[in-house]
């Protein structure tokens, strides 16, 4: 093995290393065992300074806590602002309490004239009152002030708090003992042997608590004695206790009349250099050891390793920059060969992986045609093509009616079926209209698009016109027709945005908008939206409003109008914008009926009402829930699964809640919404027909739809008093529905003459601004604490508002 080979060098290099290391690390040890020992141990002394320090703070925080607590009581300043011996025993029974739950050994009140006017211990308290009132202009100017007494030789944390109303009218003083809990805290956090002690003027030392016991006391309190102050504050001193060896600190605590707190912190010698010795022992066998398997190891490895590392390493470099190409040699039949042979294989791993990426990461897989990511990489080239040749870019997007009801009714793979056929009819539309450079993308779920560079808003809208006329041929599957729609939207650059992403936002838009409108389709305009920016960004926004908890559950109270009494609420959503503020339920719920994300709303509403309702029941409050359902909620043929789902978690009963549709939710489509609803009505929730009298179609449907309550529309409330007309409908519907076994709820009840008349009529349920305007979930308790209803009526005031 020549010297200047790679082999020899790596052998001979790695030997010197190991042996020059180990010696000299051997030496520098076996010298630096003691002074690391001591520096260590002077480290956790330090250290253990600074967490006594903190334990005193802690204890000093929780006293002022208590203290500020009852300085800032209403009725203990008040007690004090009588001035009233009747109060003296409730002054010292709240100082008691309080001084009970913070674990304070006193607690003393100093009146206005800087004198001490009540203690829970008179006779400990004598000994503090020349430092209390020291303290006292401290803890006015800084709201408070802190520090350590010493009482009969003995140490105390003490707290003064003043008591303000507004000035101030005596001060809250709280005092914690110094003593062994807190050194064996102290022993627990740290791992320090820990001593309370105090020196008097007369040069006496006791120690009032210390995790040393019995004989260990005495002996350190004589060495303490027998020490130089010089020594003792110094720096660390060494300690003898029953033949262990410590290293100590004195740390001043606090000083009073002369006479000094302090704590002895000590650390065992012999205990941190056994694990040095111990280390010692490892290092000199793992030295030895290691030698002679590190110069064995490298004699075998260093020749097998060097020469084919460089052929590996360039060909690393080449698959870095996504060469996949390149041939390696995998000859050798050692580990180097395997080596080579894995690299080997994990380059064509690699390659077959990376094209596999692209194609999951870009392609729709049901369709084979290029999915939203692929269809924005097109767009977004193809507007920069656009740029350079000054021409105009379009995406048609479109949505196809009917998909979900065609998906629920004959199921998934039908579904797929069907996506695939469109798929195939757009892509042959554009084949025999001779469009070679447009580009069909499946976007997710039922959505299409098209991209279509080069062309002007007129051959778009050609392309849209055959498009619509495509799919309206009906299609057939497993031998059924299916006859489907769509909506579609058309938007361009540079008429209507600049980006992709700008572009594919504002042809959703116009999408919906042509959906809305039942048109076949419709171009961008800022016209269809008064406020385009601004419903765009709400649209995207809405999607994550959940997610961000910026919605807040409001109620409103229903109370029966004969008594008065509270028997439910109305459960309704408000949005707390971070930029926008308070955003109105008419500027997003249209846009969350219009996106589905209604659903997602509506069990939102459902799952915090459910919370609501088990934290009123909680409190003996049962009161009956009602949550508005939308169009697509009713659609929704896993609703009362949903809905089962959110009773089970919050532990209630279906009666708890009442569920409230509209007459033109249920129109939407009829059969479908009356079974939603009886599956409802099966589970034992009660149904209510929201607005009734403004929709079309009441009494048809009502007769066959399983509902438990009509809610009067408001347009014919608010103005019953002074409108006969009104009060002739509301009567009627009244009488319509007790007719029919159904409870009448009237809303909109907006003063206490239309309370009156409603209950005159026989109204059964109210609810409105006149009782409450919508509140936070969270202050429905307080409001039903302060709510009282208005005196009920003799009969006769009651015949005259019926004969109105």
């Amino acid at each position: 093995m020549r010297f200047r080979s790679l082999e020899s060098r790596i052998v001979t290099l790695f030997l010197v290393l190991i042996v020059v290391v180990q010696v000299l690390g051997l030496l520098v040890i076996q010298r630096g065992i003691d002074s690391n020992a001591r520096s260590s141990i002077a480290g956790e002394l330090n250290n253990g300074a600074k967490v006594f320090r903190r334990l005193l703070d802690q204890n000093a925080q929780s006293l002022r806590f208590g203290a500020r607590l009852l300085a800032r009581d209403t009725a203990f300043v008040a007690a004090i602002g009588n001035n009233d011996d009747s109060d003296h025993a409730t002054i010292e029974s709240a100082l008691a309490n309080s001084g009970r739950r913070i674990k304070a050994s006193l607690a003393i009140l100093v009146g206005a004239d800087r004198k001490i006017s009540v203690s829970t211990n008179p006779a400990q308290s004598a000994g503090l009152e020349k430092l209390v009132v020291s303290m006292l202009d401290k803890a006015e100017q800084s709201d408070g002030a802190n520090g350590v007494a010493i009482v009969d030789r003995r140490p105390y944390q003490i707290v003064v708090m003043p008591v303000k109303a507004p000035v101030t009218i005596g001060w809250v003083v709280m005092t914690f003992p110094i003593d062994r809990p807190l050194a064996n805290d102290m022993r627990e956090v740290s791992a320090l042997q820990t001593t309370i002690i105090t020196h008097d003027t007369r040069g006496d030392w006791l120690a009032v608590g210390s995790t040393f016991v019995g004989p260990s006391i005495d002996s350190l309190v004589a060495q303490l004695k027998a020490k130089a102050p010089a020594q003792l504050y110094g720096g660390p001193f060494d300690l003898n206790i029953e033949s262990a060896k410590y290293s100590a600190r004195l740390l001043p605590i606090g000083e009073d009349n002369g006479q000094t707190a302090s704590v002895v912190l000590a650390r065992s010698i012999d205990e941190a250099t056994a694990e040095y010795a111990r280390l010692e022992r490892w290092l000199m066998f793992l030295t030895a050891a290691g030698i002679v398997i590190s110069a064995i190891a490298s004699v075998l490895t260093a020749k097998r390793i060097a020469q084919p590392l460089t052929e590996l390493t360039v060909t690393a470099k080449r698959l870095e920059q996504g060469d996949y190409k390149s041939q390696i040699d995998t000859s050798r039949q050692d580990e180097i060969g395997a080596l080579a042979h894995a690299f080997d294989s994990m380059r064509e791993g690699i390659a077959k992986r990376e094209q596999e990426i692209r194609r999951l990461a870009y392609w729709d897989t049901l369709t084979n045609l290029p999915n939203r990511a692929q269809f924005l990489l097109l767009l977004n080239d193809a507007i920069v093509d656009a740029k350079k040749r000054d021409h105009s870019v379009f995406v048609l997007m479109m949505d196809l009616d009917r998909f979900k009801h065609v998906n629920d009714v004959m199921g998934h793979s039908f579904g797929d079926a069907l996506l695939r056929q469109v798929a195939g009819r757009l892509q042959l539309l554009l084949v025999n209209r001779r469009h070679s450079s447009a580009q069909v993308a499946r976007l997710g779920g039922d959505e299409f698009a098209i991209l279509l560079p080069g062309f002007d808003i007129e051959q778009a809208q050609v392309v849209a016109a055959d498009v619509l006329q495509a799919l309206e041929t009906p299609l057939s599957l497993e031998d059924q027709m299916v006859d489907i729609g769509a909506g579609l939207g058309v938007a361009g650059y540079p008429d209507h945005g600049a980006s992709g992403e700008a572009l594919l936002s504002m042809a959703e838009v116009a999408m919906y908008a042509a959906k809305q409108r039942n048109y076949g389709a419709v171009v961008y305009d800022a016209s269809i939206d008064k406020s385009s920016e601004k419903s765009l960004s709400l649209l995207t926004e809405l999607r994550n409003a959940i997610e961000r908890n910026e919605f807040r559950l409001y109620v409103q109270p229903k109370m029966v109008l004969e008594s008065g009494k509270v028997v439910g609420v109305e459960s309704l959503v408000r949005w707390m914008h971070p930029e926008r503020g308070n955003v109105f339920p008419d500027e997003f719920i249209p846009f969350a009926e219009q996106t589905g994300f209604i659903r997602v709303l509506t069990r939102w509403v459902l799952d915090q009402s459910a919370q609501l309702c088990h934290d009123m029941a909680a409190q003996g409050i049962h009161l009956k829930v009602s949550v508005n359902l939308s169009t697509r909620d009713l659609l929704d043929q896993d609703l009362p699964v949903k809905f089962a789902d959110i009773l089970a978690r919050h532990q209630l009963s279906p009666t708890s809640f009442c569920l409230e549709i509209t007459e033109s939710a249920i129109m939407d489509d009829p059969v479908r919404a009356q079974q939603t609803l009886e599956r409802l009505h099966a589970m034992g929730v009660d149904l209510s027909i929201d607005d009734f009298g403004t929709g079309y179609s009441s009494l048809a449907y009502l007769k066959r739809l399983p509902v438990d309550e009509l809610k009067i529309d408001k347009s014919f409330v608010l103005n019953m008093e002074n409108d006969a007309g009104d009060t002739k409908i509301v009567r009627s519907t009244i009488d319509l529905g007790h007719n029919m076994g159904l409870r009448v709820v009237a809303e909109g009840i907006e003063s206490e003459a239309v309370w009156r008349l409603l209950a005159a009529l026989g109204c059964d349920q109210g609810q409105g601004y006149f009782m409450s305007r919508p509140i936070p979930a969270d202050q429905l308790t307080k409001w039903l604490g302060t709510w009282r209803a208005p005196i009920a009526l003799a009969p006769a005031a009651i015949d005259a508002l019926v004969a109105k």
